[in-house]
């Protein structure tokens, strides 16, 4: 059975901004967890 190349070509850039959102947010809560990690300390 072949994939729908359509499926991908829809599915591609909902991916890339999931991915996109993701590293930013991401890198938003790492900065946030180490603020509060070096408060405790």
């Amino acid at each position: 059975m072949d994939i729908d190349n359509r499926v991908l070509i829809v599915l591609a850039p909902v991916a890339i901004a999931a991915s996109w959102a993701v590293f930013n947010i991401g890198a938003a809560a790492l900065r946030q967890v180490q603020n509060f990690l070096s408060r405790e300390a």
